[in-house]
């Protein structure tokens, strides 16, 4: 209880950080009453599936039907937006989840041990980190297939690299302190010591990380999606939905914005959710980083 309200005090301190949780609370709120704010039309099984209106070719503006328009395929975006906001957390919190876990437990490894098999664990690390982040989640989606438990994968294959050196890099200085020697000296095994004594001191900055890194997990995901290596058709994604609009980006000759519905709402739901961890991220890290003078 302490702990909450001292993370409560010092995120109040800052108004960005305040603007940032809201932000993050707000997208929590659209995603669990997903079903409420837009339901699911009756005969249809797959509730992430967007509604189609018809098969015209070109979008419809905003109505007392469709609020948000429609795409070119008369997919609803009103329906898409907000559905896609459980694709984001979705992708977002088990990509994170998925690359802590892997990079924490071989950094810790490469870390403690040290010797042939740290070396091995970083120069497959080095590896994976030597290619362009958004070439190599291509890949590996050609290899996997369009879907979006590929692109789960595929980041998540990406992501955990960098939680690997990151861990790695603080375990090398605890690893020698004091108080992990004298837990050595009274038979505490490898294992007790790592996930008692280590990781719980050297795990911050990898959590300030992750919470930074969600917003880039999310926007990597829409460029995929945009450039059509996401799940299929009138799924509800927020990179598909831009991936709607390439035709309409510019309207006829005489209104180039007749259809700003189709690229500005979508991409208005990625930079809010986007921004919103970013401001949260930023917060983290000025509160936990002990590197920081703040108070």
């Amino acid at each position: 209880m302490t702990d909450l309200k001292f993370l409560a005090r010092q995120l109040a301190k800052n108004p960005l950080s305040v603007a940032g949780l809201v932000l993050v609370l707000i997208f929590v709120i659209i995603a669990i009453f997903a079903p409420l704010i837009a339901p699911t039309p009756a005969g249809q099984p797959n509730p992430y599936l967007m509604p189609e209106d018809g098969y015209s070719s070109m979008p419809r503006p905003p109505s007392a039907q469709h609020i948000f328009g429609t795409t070119e395929e008369q997919f609803d975006i009103f329906y898409g937006v907000i559905w896609g906001a459980r694709s984001a957390f979705r992708v977002a919190l088990i990509v994170m989840a998925s690359a802590l876990l892997i990079g924490i437990a071989l950094g810790s490894l490469a870390g403690y041990f040290g010797g042939l098999l740290d070396e091995v664990i970083m120069r497959i690390t080095d590896i994976f980190l030597s290619f362009p982040a958004l070439i190599l989640a291509m890949a590996m989606l050609i290899a996997l297939g369009a879907s979006l438990n590929s692109i789960i994968i595929a980041l998540t294959i990406v992501w955990w690299p960098a939680y690997a050196r990151l861990i790695r890099g603080d375990i090398l200085q605890l690893r020698e302190e004091d108080y992990i020697e004298a837990s050595r000296g009274l038979g505490a095994s490898s294992g007790r010591i790592i996930l008692r004594h280590i990781l719980p001191n050297a795990i911050y900055p990898s959590l300030i990380m992750a919470s930074l890194d969600i917003g880039a997990v999310v926007l990597t995901a829409a460029a995929l999606s945009f450039l059509g290596l996401g799940p299929g058709a009138g799924y509800a994604d927020w990179g598909q939905i831009i991936g709607f609009s390439r035709n309409w980006i510019i309207g006829p000759l005489g209104n180039p914005l007749a259809y700003w519905y189709t690229v500005i709402i979508p991409a208005g739901f990625i930079v809010f959710f986007v921004l919103g961890w970013n401001l949260l991220g930023d917060a983290f890290r000025d509160i936990f980083d002990p590197r920081l003078a703040r108070r």
